[in-house]
């Protein structure tokens, strides 16, 4: 029996959320902080729903740092493993409150300080998922960090899964991000990613099926897309192609960390041995009650209860 259900590992980091809805970061007054990135995200959302997550990360020496550490441990997530740098400050992001794909500026400084010393093999051996992220692989020394466990993880038996949130603001160069991806890939990772970051990986519009077979290719057997309004498809080379319309949601709040509560879910399906659709409709559950929230998912009620209903 293992005691650690997912490793989360890559950027933690400050959102600051503009608080005026659908305006743009130049004409944003004020802004609110939040416990932010996105593995971050899936760890809290993973002790939320009663799994034990474990975070690999790092920040910084400052105030800020202290307050991340403070939130992660309101949240239950352990901070045994968050590095502290006495050289670069704490990662901030300034991002605008939005409906659709938020905008955001990135300041990226401790983030990528991850070593290997941070994930030890006797951990990594009582995990049962290794999850990581595009923004993480992005940059030194946390990329090869997390190549390196990646493939000591797939050998330990664990399930690899990336959420593929690229953006070029994050990872100019196009071309090694790909070669990156596909050193990641061929361990077979649960793979997540959106419309909008395919786009800002070809740079161009794809065709659902040219995204599958390119990842597929790479080595993934199940691929989920999410596609906002339109839905969520996954393809799996034995399974085949599923499709769920989007959920009605009467009211947007805050679309930041959506598709972070979309994985978890996903994520805690699988742990619980659900079938893809299952997955689906519990990833969109969890992913509908963040859009009708702003910042973290709500205290006040059963999470867990609501999306198993």
């Amino acid at each position: 029996m293992k005691s650690i259900d997912i490793i989360c590992v890559g950027e933690v980091l400050i959102d600051f959320i503009g608080h005026e809805m659908n305006t743009s970061i130049n004409r944003t007054k004020d802004y609110h902080r939040f416990l932010g990135g996105s593995p971050t995200n899936v760890a809290v959302n993973a002790s939320r729903l009663g799994l034990n997550a474990l975070l690999v990360a790092s920040c910084g020496q400052d105030g800020l740092g202290d307050y991340i550490l403070r939130k992660l441990k309101d949240n239950n997530v352990s901070v045994d493993n968050i590095g502290k740098s006495d050289q670069s400050p704490t990662s901030v992001i300034f991002v605008s409150k939005s409906t659709e794909t938020p905008d955001f500026i990135p300041y990226r400084e401790a983030d990528c300080e991850i070593y290997e010393s941070q994930l030890p093999d006797d951990v990594l051996a009582d995990a049962r998922i290794f999850h990581t992220t595009c923004f993480a692989l992005s940059k030194n020394p946390a990329r090869q960090t997390i190549l390196n466990r990646a493939q000591k993880a797939k050998e330990l038996g664990l399930q690899l899964s990336i959420d593929i949130n690229f953006s070029e603001r994050i990872w100019p160069n196009r071309e090694e991000a790909k070669q990156v991806l596909q050193q990641y890939l061929a361990n077979d990772p649960l793979v997540k990613l959106s419309e909008d970051d395919c786009y800002r990986l070809f740079a161009a519009v794809k065709s659902e099926e040219y995204i599958f077979d390119f990842f597929h290719e790479l080595g993934a057997k199940t691929i989920c897309l999410t596609k906002g309004k339109n839905g969520v498809a996954v393809s799996d080379v034995d399974q085949g192609l599923f499709f769920q319309k989007a959920m009605a949601i009467n009211e947007v709040k805050d679309s930041t960390g959506a598709g972070d509560a979309f994985w978890t879910g996903f994520l805690y399906a699988q742990l619980h041995q659900k079938d893809l659709e299952k997955s689906m409709t519990i990833a969109q559950k969890l992913a509908a009650i963040k859009l009708q929230n702003v910042g973290r998912l709500p205290d006040n009620i059963n999470i867990k209860k609501l999306i198993e209903e």
